[in-house]
């Protein structure tokens, strides 16, 4: 699907809000694994419907499965995920706050390119939403973590004067979200690239690649962890997130007051 939407250019909301669907059909209702690519393709064609002025056309998406599905496959599955979604697709995603976040953080604008940011911002989203780790993470908290992370990748937190933990804080006020969830969120996207560059490495010395060419640039890599607050433990963020709402669409965007 990642590789699709890369293949299509899609809008960058397209692919976070396809695996929210596929997420949340998967909730409510179990599926052969055979039928994973069939539910995938489904959800990126309603997704794109949803995000995109121009829709992917079945026909093409039917040739991206090298033919293993048929159209009318695609469209009856369409609406067997709407039924289960309760026709609710709407859904919040992290990219939804990013620019409420980032206008509101104190960055000079004429030092520092706001586009290039949202768009490392952009790249830790959707990596984290290849993870399952980052399920119990609400969208907001996600896409505070990955500024952060953004952030910190291109050395704003050195060259500004705002430590990585004065940059928590900071988002801390903005969104209500507490700094713990923040923290948590931020360590395992760190966690994540590490495994990924690790893995990358490996690849070129000669290793199996099984990454699934993704590809990460190096300066979006999250500093050191003594930048960190360790006081509280990773997990720390973790155990008062279990708030899955099965099949219904994320109401934490009325949480955070601007």
């Amino acid at each position: 699907v990642f590789k699709v939407c890369e293949e299509q250019k899609c809008q960058e909301e397209v692919f976070p809000l396809a695996m929210n669907y596929v997420d949340r059909f998967l909730s409510v209702c179990p599926i052969r694994k055979s039928q994973l690519q069939l539910l995938g393709t489904a959800c990126l064609f309603l997704s794109s419907k949803l995000r995109q002025s121009l829709p992917l056309s079945a026909e093409n998406l039917v040739f991206y499965t090298d033919n293993s599905i048929s159209v009318d496959d695609l469209w009856r599955w369409e609406l067997l995920v709407l039924s289960k979604l309760k026709w609710d697709v709407a859904a919040v995603t992290p990219q939804d706050f990013l620019q409420h976040i980032l206008v509101r953080l104190p960055i000079d604008r004429n030092t520092w390119d706001a586009h290039m940011i949202h768009r490392h911002a952009q790249t830790f989203i959707a990596l984290s939403t290849r993870d399952y780790s980052f399920s119990m993470y609400t969208p907001s908290i996600i896409a505070a973590a990955s500024i952060a992370a953004a952030l910190d990748g291109l050395e704003w937190t050195v060259k500004s004067g705002c430590s990585l933990n004065q940059l928590l804080d900071r988002l801390h006020m903005i969104t209500a979200i507490e700094r713990e969830y923040l923290q948590g969120c931020l360590h395992l996207l760190e966690d994540m690239v590490t495994g990924t560059m690790n893995s990358l490495e490996a690849g070129c010395n000669g290793g199996s690649s099984g990454n699934g060419g993704s590809t990460i640039n190096s300066s979006t890599g999250i500093n050191s962890r003594s930048n960190l607050d360790h006081s509280s433990p990773l997990s720390g963020g973790t155990e008062k997130i279990m708030e899955h709402g099965k099949a219904g669409t994320p109401t934490d965007v009325r949480d955070v007051h601007f």
